[in-house]
C-alpha cells in the first residue's frame, strides 16, 4: 500500500507543465479549477510548470504541495472509476450524505430517473427514496446509495454523479457518456438519447 502511494505521488510533479498534465490526465481539471487555477486552457499553461503556475496564483510551497497531492488523488480516483457501471464522486457522496441527514433520511438513497421533458426530449429526475425493488439497479459507493431503474441503466452505464458549486448555485450534475454528442441544449439539464 505504501509503495502504491509513492507511485501515485510520482505521476504528477510540480516541474511538469500545466498543459502536459491536463492533456495526459484530464481528471485534474476540476481540482485545478477548485484550487483557483482557471488557466488550464490558456496559452501560458503550455509553457509554465505547475509550480510556476501555482506560485503565479500566489500559492505558498505548502499550498503547491497540497494541490499536487490533490491532483494525484484525482488521477488515481479516475483510474479506479474506469469500467464502473455508475460513478459517484467524493464531492457528490459528501453532499448526498449531508442532504440525507438534513432530511432525516440517512438510510435512504438517491433515485436517478430518466424522464421525458426538457427542451431536448429527456431530463434527469433526482429524488430521495427509501424504497427499492428487484427492478432497481443499486450502486453503493463512498457511503451512499444510488438507485436506478434497471430499464434506465443502459442509458446511464458509465455515467458520473458529481456535485458542482457555481455562481448560479450548487447542484448535482450527471456527466453521461451515452448522450449523443451535441444533443443537449444550452440549459445543460436536457438531452437526447
Amino acid at each position: 500500500m505504501e509503495q502504491q502511494a509513492r507511485e501515485i505521488k510520482q505521476l504528477i510533479t510540480k516541474d511538469m507543465t500545466i498543459g502536459d498534465v491536463v492533456a495526459k490526465y484530464p481528471s485534474v481539471i476540476e481540482p485545478l479549477q477548485s484550487a483557483g487555477v482557471h488557466c488550464v486552457g490558456c496559452h501560458v499553461s503550455y509553457h509554465e510548470t505547475l509550480e510556476q503556475g501555482f506560485k503565479g496564483h500566489g500559492m505558498s510551497d505548502e499550498e503547491v504541495d497540497m494541490v499536487i497531492a490533490k491532483l494525484n488523488t484525482a488521477v488515481e480516483e479516475s483510474k479506479l472509476e474506469q469500467g464502473k457501471e455508475f460513478i459517484v464522486t467524493s464531492k457528490a457522496s459528501e453532499k448526498l450524505r449531508e442532504v440525507l441527514k438534513e432530511n432525516s433520511k440517512e438510510g435512504s438513497g438517491l433515485r436517478i430517473e430518466i424522464v421525458p421533458g426538457g427542451c431536448s426530449g429527456f431530463q434527469y429526475g433526482l429524488e430521495l427514496d427509501d424504497q427499492t425493488t428487484d427492478m432497481d439497479f443499486i450502486v453503493e459507493d463512498k457511503g451512499v446509495k444510488i438507485i436506478i431503474a434497471k430499464e434506465n441503466m443502459q442509458f446511464l452505464k458509465g455515467a458520473k454523479l458529481d456535485y458542482v458549486d457555481s455562481l448560479q448555485g450548487g447542484g448535482f450534475k450527471i456527466s453521461n457518456p451515452n448522450v449523443k454528442s451535441g444533443s443537449g441544449c444550452g440549459c445543460g439539464q436536457s438531452f437526447e438519447q
